[in-house]
């Protein structure tokens, strides 16, 4: 592993409240016979637990409070190897909290109470501006404040660091962070809020890839579930095939795609093969039920690849 072979992932952490039922409910309705569990999640959380299971190594800079929730998170982040540092307790604020659905196709529907997340702040980020200076590759979502997904990012650039944004949870973004970011990475739902166009197929991923390109991002990496990922950059597009697993909770693949591919990426590996890598730690999580307990480590994604 080089010297800037590190990650660093700046974002969200909460607690999952999980309950699986037949279907999700509709507004109104109660629907009783669910099956209930909890898990570590949190998109930030996610996506720094994806990257150290597939063999990163990984600071993650965060807010939980101080409770239960938040012992537990930072227990959990210690186990994964991943350097704490940075994840700020705040005695004003509970920890995140996400309460989810999931129904018998592996569909979900989730609400958050971000908690101490929405309290990371940009001068947390700049307290950590060293980790970020010396990282190979940055990670941010969009579950904390923007102004310090931007102050992280003006770092970075500053830094000649690359800087993966995942664009979740949806929401529209501003030029001036559009032209930091080395790759976004959004699903078709998110391509769609920012570039007005509906990824119904190929030539659209492409039409919405050129238009968040013309913005100022660097590279697009559109994320298509079971279909793989469609990349826009310099040197063309290119559809990089996905894999077609049993889906029991879709719950976190996305984030473990964006771990992995900023590991593959930090280890000199090329964008397609980087996102074949990474194809393949969300189709594993997929088949399994959770955020961090479905994130799979770095031998099962390479014995996945060789199937």
């Amino acid at each position: 592993m080089n010297p800037r072979s590190k990650i660093v992932v700046v974002g969200s952490s909460n607690t999952d409240m999980i309950i699986q039922l037949d279907r999700i409910p509709r507004p109104g309705e109660t629907l009783l016979g669910g099956e209930f569990t909890s898990a570590a999640g949190g998109k930030g959380a996610n996506q720094a637990v994806g990257a150290a299971r597939a063999g990163g190594d990984v600071t993650f800079i965060a807010r939980v409070g101080k409770d239960i929730f938040g012992d537990q998170a930072v227990a959990g982040f210690r186990k994964d190897g991943i350097n704490v540092n940075h994840v700020f307790r705040d005695a004003a604020a509970p920890s995140g909290v996400a309460l989810i659905f999931v129904a018998k196709d592996g569909e979900n529907s989730i609400a958050v109470a971000g908690g101490a997340n929405g309290k990371l702040s940009p001068a947390d980020v700049k307290r950590a501006a060293k980790v970020i200076r010396s990282a190979a590759v940055l990670v941010a979502q969009l579950e904390t404040p923007l102004a310090t997904v931007q102050a992280a990012a003006d770092i970075a650039a500053k830094a000649g660091v690359r800087f993966i944004l995942n664009p979740a949870p949806a929401r529209l973004l501003p030029d001036k962070l559009l032209k930091r970011v080395s790759i976004l990475t959004p699903n078709e739902t998110e391509a769609e809020l920012l570039t007005g166009i509906k990824v119904i197929n190929e030539a659209a991923a492409a039409k919405a890839a050129a238009k968040l390109r013309s913005r100022g991002v660097q590279t697009v990496i559109l994320t298509l579930g079971s279909r793989g990922a469609f990349i826009a950059d310099d040197s063309g597009n290119q559809l990089v095939a996905g894999f077609k697993v049993k889906a029991l909770d879709t719950t976190a693949a996305g984030d473990i795609f964006n771990g992995a591919l900023a590991v593959a990426l930090a280890e000199g590996k090329a964008l397609p093969a980087a996102v074949l890598f990474a194809n393949a730690a969300a189709a594993i999580s997929v088949t399994r039920l959770g955020a961090q307990p479905s994130v799979p480590g770095r031998k099962e994604i390479e014995k996945f690849l060789l199937i």
